[in-house]
């Protein structure tokens, strides 16, 4: 019963995740409250590695507002020229237009999520088939020497 209620889990949480892809908007800039990524090019590394760190090679977040020369931006996350990610927590930055290279939208991906979830069930009904089958031997469990009684004796 532990393993169906446990496999019950895994289903929902396996198709409450969901999978997103990152998509090119071909110059167009999405509404506000989209979550985008913005490539930075070497410009924006120069202006932005004071407060960002001089090797930002991508910046995630939810766009906030966009007037004709900058991004306001709740960044989510940076990625690093070397590999690497840094987890932020909402906070707002400024991006001038000069400092991206490309614009990507952040999508749900219906595709991926199905497999994803086709997955997880697989996995579960592994899991569950091993839980109903059971795995151990039939054989009793060994009795204790000295006739089947045990004497217990308290440590001090």
């Amino acid at each position: 019963m532990r393993a169906l209620r446990m496999g019950s889990v895994a289903v929902l949480g396996t198709f409450l995740t969901g999978c997103y892809t990152l998509q090119s908007t071909r110059g167009v800039v999405p509404p506000v409250g989209t979550i985008m990524a913005f490539d930075i090019n070497d410009a924006g590394r120069v202006a932005l590695g004071g407060s960002m760190g001089p090797e930002i090679a991508q910046i995630e977040g939810r766009l906030i507002e966009r007037d004709s020369g900058e991004y306001v931006v709740a960044v989510s996350s940076l990625k690093l020229l070397r590999g690497g990610e840094q987890v932020w927590r909402g906070e707002r930055a400024r991006i001038k237009t000069e400092y991206v290279s490309s614009l990507y939208e952040k999508r749900f991906s219906t595709g991926r999520s199905i497999a994803m979830g086709a997955a997880g069930l697989g996995a579960i009904a592994i899991i569950a088939g091993q839980a109903i089958i059971g795995s151990g031997s039939t054989d009793s469990p060994p009795s204790p020497p000295g006739g089947g009684e045990t004497i217990r004796i308290p440590r001090p």
